[in-house]
């Protein structure tokens, strides 16, 4: 497949890279206005987005609300431990890299295939003290030292959906066990109206952790579209303010419901076991068009 390298380039000239990985077909698809930017989709849904020349800038709606995360999780520029379930084309990590530098990272990614394409064809900062495994999602969190992380950002999708056994309570318990005292755990989750898998996702987790946020479009919050909502958790306050300020600030502005009203919002939901947990709904085709 051809392909034009060199650091800078018009992007005109660069080809998409179209390769069959472990989870379907992936796509890296050129940015239009910046040489080194590119979009990874995998059987055409849209999963990242990465700038090689600011990995530091994010655009995509669900990862700009994860990176607030990444910002309030210590003081600014402070180096973190951090574990991303869902690897994708790794842009999260290479944001906290960018703007905490030093920071150490594991990232769980169970397609060996997209790993190998994604570091081949965006390489990451050599100097970027970042840990790839291509195991599962859960069985990689396993690995990980008790009270290791300041941070578990989860955002698994196999075929648009969320894996049944990353949605439960015992999976949670791992999460805690992985977190240091007073970590924050963040979920990117999908749903579409009734929003059931969303309320018992907030109800499973306030089973567990003591403080919750959740960040959407109001418009998913009032079950009129499929979208992204974040999902944050901690045993420690929120910064709940700051979090709504940025939220409100983005490009496409979120709502930030926390305390009572998030509770109300799950309208007696009850906390998902692994003996009874699901996949989250796959998203309807026009979602993608």
């Amino acid at each position: 497949m051809a392909r034009s390298r060199g650091s800078r380039r018009a992007a005109a000239t660069v080809e998409p890279v179209v390769e069959p990985v472990d989870g379907g077909l992936a796509e890296l698809i050129p940015d239009r206005e910046r040489a080194r930017a590119w979009t990874l989709l995998i059987d055409g849904a849209p999963q990242s987005h990465v700038d090689l020349d600011d990995p530091a800038r994010l655009t995509f709606e669900y990862q700009r609300r994860l990176g607030h995360v990444i910002d309030l999780v210590a003081p600014s520029g402070k180096p973190v431990h951090a574990v991303h379930l869902g690897g994708g084309a790794l842009t999260l990590a290479r944001y906290t890299a960018a703007t905490r530098p030093r920071s150490t990272q594991q990232v769980v990614e169970r397609d060996a295939a997209l790993v190998q394409l994604v570091r081949r064809e965006l390489p990451l900062d050599p100097n970027a003290r970042i840990r790839v495994r291509s195991v599962d999602a859960r069985e990689g969190l396993g690995k990980v030292l008790d009270g290791w992380t300041d941070l578990v950002i989860a955002d698994v999708f196999s075929g648009a959906r969320t894996p049944a056994h990353l949605t439960s309570t015992e999976f949670l318990d791992e999460v805690r066990r992985a977190l240091k005292p007073g970590g924050v755990y963040a979920a990117n989750l999908a749903d579409g109206p009734p929003l059931a898998h969303l309320r018992g996702q907030i109800t499973t987790a306030s089973a567990r952790f003591e403080h919750l946020a959740l960040i959407a479009d109001p418009t998913v919050l009032r079950g009129k579209r499929f979208g992204n909502a974040v999902l944050v958790a901690s045993d420690t306050p929120l910064p709940i303010a700051e979090l709504t300020r940025r939220a409100a600030g983005d490009p496409h502005p979120g709502r930030l419901e926390h305390g009572r009203a998030l509770l109300d919002f799950t309208g007696g939901a009850t906390p998902v076991t692994d003996a009874a947990a699901v996949a989250s709904p796959a998203p309807p085709p026009s979602v993608f068009r």
